[in-house]
Formats: C-alpha cells, sequence, structure tokens
C-alpha cells in the first residue's frame, strides 16, 4: 500500500470532506519521495507531530507518523527555530506525515469522544457539542447512576492521567456529554442539553465560576490523555485490517 492509497484508506472513515470548517489541513501533511509507489510497511502514532515523535519514529524505521495534532493550524509559519526541528526529521528521513484533528475527535467509534465513551461503559450514544455547525463531541447514559468519584476513576484508567473532578451538580451521575482536549468553553453546552457531567481534557479557570453557577459536574482528563484515545483505536485498526507493523510514541505532557 503506498502513501496515497494509506492516506485514502484512512479517509474513507475519517471523511475530512465533512469537516471543511476545521483549519487543520487533515490527510497527508507531508508526503515522502513516492507517495504513488514507495510501499508503506511500519506506522507509527503520536498525539503530537512534533520533534521527539518524529526523531522517535525515524528511529524506529517507520514510514509514516499518524497524529491528532499536526503542524499546520490555518496560518502560513517560516520554517525556522522549532518549527524548523519538527520539520527536518521526516525530510532527512523520508518519513511521511499524516494528521487528523477534528475528523478523529468526532468519528464513531475510533474518535477520541466516542472512544472514551464506549471505555467507560456509556449508551445511547449521540453527537454532542457542535463547533461551527460540526459536531464533535458524544453524549451517552450510564445504564445505572454512578458517583462523581467513580466517573473520574474510570476516566483515569483509560486516559493514563490523574483526573481532576469539580463537584458541582448532582451526586448521582447518569447522562454525560465529553468532548476531549481542550474544550473546556463549551461546558455551556452541557448545561443546555441537562446533562449530569462533562468531560473534558482541560478545565479552564474562565469557565470555573459559570460551571458552579449553573451546577454542572466537571472532569478534566487532561488535554494529552483524552486524545490518546482516537490514536490508539486506529493503530488496533490498521493492525487488524491491514496487517502492518505498528508502533505507538507516547510523549505525554502532563497537561
Amino acid at each position: 500500500m503506498t502513501l496515497n492509497e494509506f492516506n485514502n484508506y484512512l479517509n474513507a472513515f475519517l471523511k475530512k470532506e465533512n469537516f471543511s470548517d476545521d483549519p487543520s489541513l487533515n490527510g497527508i501533511q507531508i508526503q515522502n519521495s513516492s507517495p504513488d509507489s514507495k510501499q508503506i510497511k511500519k506506522v507509527a502514532f503520536a498525539v503530537d507531530a512534533c520533534e521527539a515523535t518524529a526523531l522517535a519514529a525515524a528511529n524506529e524505521n517507520a514510514d509514516v507518523l499518524i497524529v491528532h495534532h499536526g503542524l499546520f493550524w490555518g496560518g502560513c509559519e517560516t520554517i525556522t527555530g522549532s518549527f524548523y526541528k519538527r520539520i527536518a526529521p521526516f525530510i532527512k528521513n523520508d518519513l511521511a506525515l499524516i494528521a487528523y484533528h477534528i475528523p478523529l475527535d468526532a468519528n464513531n467509534p475510533y474518535g477520541n469522544n466516542y472512544g472514551l465513551a464506549n471505555l467507560i461503559g456509556l449508551t445511547e450514544l449521540e453527537p454532542f457539542a457542535f463547533w461551527h455547525e460540526m459536531p464533535v463531541g458524544v453524549k451517552g447514559k450510564f445504564s445505572s447512576p454512578l458517583s462523581l468519584d467513580e466517573v473520574c476513576k474510570k476516566v483515569s484508567e483509560h486516559t493514563k492521567t490523574e483526573c481532576q473532578s469539580f463537584p458541582f451538580g448532582k451526586k448521582d451521575i447518569r447522562t454525560v456529554g465529553i468532548v476531549s482536549g481542550g474544550a473546556s468553553g463549551d461546558v455551556w453546552q452541557a448545561v443546555e442539553d441537562g446533562l449530569d457531567l462533562y468531560i473534558t481534557g482541560v478545565f479552564m479557570h474562565d469557565n470555573f465560576h459559570y460551571a458552579k453557577e449553573m451546577k454542572m459536574n466537571v472532569i478534566s482528563g487532561g488535554h494529552y490523555g483524552t486524545e490518546i484515545i482516537g490514536v490508539t483505536l486506529l493503530k488496533e485498526k490498521i493492525e487488524k485490517e491491514l496487517g502492518l507493523q505498528t508502533l505507538f510514541i507516547d510523549q505525554p505532557t502532563a497537561l
């Protein structure tokens, strides 16, 4: 399978065309020397495209690195300083880079949000939290109520992060909304939907008093921790369906 064929395989279910307002340049961000002929044999996965993950992928002789956070966010940047350090290992080692941002947040069942919802046992899943009219998160229900501490323990088990809870609402948690990463500001959507709990990656000071005043429980599971889910599920899918060698490059930020 060539790089272009591999990217077509990914996009067949991640569907970047459904997220046209995402400025993240989803798909191939750096090609290899022969995207229509060089065969992909080994695939590395990471949350972030950075110098450390690029070097680690190159050292493992990977052909392509797949990430959630790519190199481009809608602006133009000179290839100098830190940005040069991030790009250089790809060019020097003929290593390709593929990134899927919002499509990998939103995908059912391989995205960060549906993935975490399934892992912690939510059912009756449906889209939740819209950004630029694009559905990003997921909401669902527990079959029986849990305490906030019980839910926090479940989240920590899968994000490998000691999550932080904000007990502002009901003692018994039944309905939950999830938006991974830096989606603190979407807590209002959980309030609007009348949910018992909002789970995100990083809960910001700016939203603390709003959540408290609106009696909304919040769990902060870490930006990195809540976004290892999607790339991990992609890794498992590709191993099973394509039989390629894979590896996960863990570069936690504790954030």
